[in-house]
């Protein structure tokens, strides 16, 4: 006998596996599924059809006493809302200024959600170049003059524009401003208003209107008027009441 012929019953032996799984295993899980699910779709099987219930779609009992706050409070959370413009016309120019750039900020916001309930189209806020003041000062007189002191102010600036907004609107926009105004807060606004081809007729139609009022503005000056003080002092002197006066 050969030694490949002893040791090749001993690799064969080597070779298989000890344990031999079963073939059908995976036919056994399917069997199983199919014959439970034609259980269930039995019409007389008594679990009943329906959603499945989730414990984390169970209301929270904290949640249940709590107000939902209205949606224009909700929106104090978030960034303002703006208005799209249709042509793009500018009507008016809002610069802000302010030594705190946190106040300046917290009014530019302000400043664009009145515009939005206003049904103004608001485009901004665009920072502007800052304004630097520097001075300088003695700090005392006679031989400390030499010592000095050196002061220095630092304006910041927004720009607002609005475009495409109706006079009046923009009117009450900058008046609800200068109503509600922030301390620390300048505000200087430069305004467009458009009309009509054929201004210079109208105003040449309304010109003996405006005369009128002008004249009776004027009549309250007494420059043209013959000043009645000298005959009441005369028509003083030559009564008989002062005559008598001892």
């Amino acid at each position: 006998m050969t030694r490949s012929a002893i040791t090749r019953p001993i690799r064969q032996a080597l070779s298989r596996p000890l344990v031999q799984q079963p073939r059908n295993i995976l036919a056994g899980l399917v069997s199983t599924r199919s014959q439970a699910s034609v259980a269930d779709s039995e019409p007389n099987s008594e679990i009943k059809s329906g959603p499945p219930q989730l414990v984390n779609e169970l209301p929270d009992p904290r949640e249940e006493n709590e107000v939902r706050l209205p949606r224009a409070v909700q929106a104090l959370y978030l960034q303002p809302l703006r208005r799209e413009a249709q042509y793009g016309v500018p009507t008016c120019d809002l610069q802000l200024r302010s030594f705190s750039i946190p106040n300046l900020e917290f009014f530019c916001d302000f400043a664009l959600r009145a515009a939005y309930y206003l049904n103004l189209p608001a485009f901004g806020p665009v920072p502007l170049p800052k304004i630097i003041e520097r001075w300088t000062v003695p700090r005392s007189h006679f031989i400390f003059k030499k010592s000095q002191e050196n002061f220095e102010r630092v304006t910041r600036r927004r720009l607002i524009q609005i475009r495409d907004g109706h006079p009046e609107s923009v009117q009450i926009w900058l008046a609800f401003l200068q109503k509600h105004a922030y301390y620390g807060i300048g505000m200087k606004a430069n305004v467009w208003e458009f009309d009509s081809i054929g201004t210079g007729k109208n105003l040449d139609s309304q010109m003996k209107s405006l005369q009128d009022i002008v004249n009776e503005k004027m009549e309250h000056f007494g420059r043209d008027k013959t000043p009645g003080t000298v005959e009441k002092v005369k028509e003083i002197l030559a009564s008989e009441r002062f005559r008598h006066t001892p």
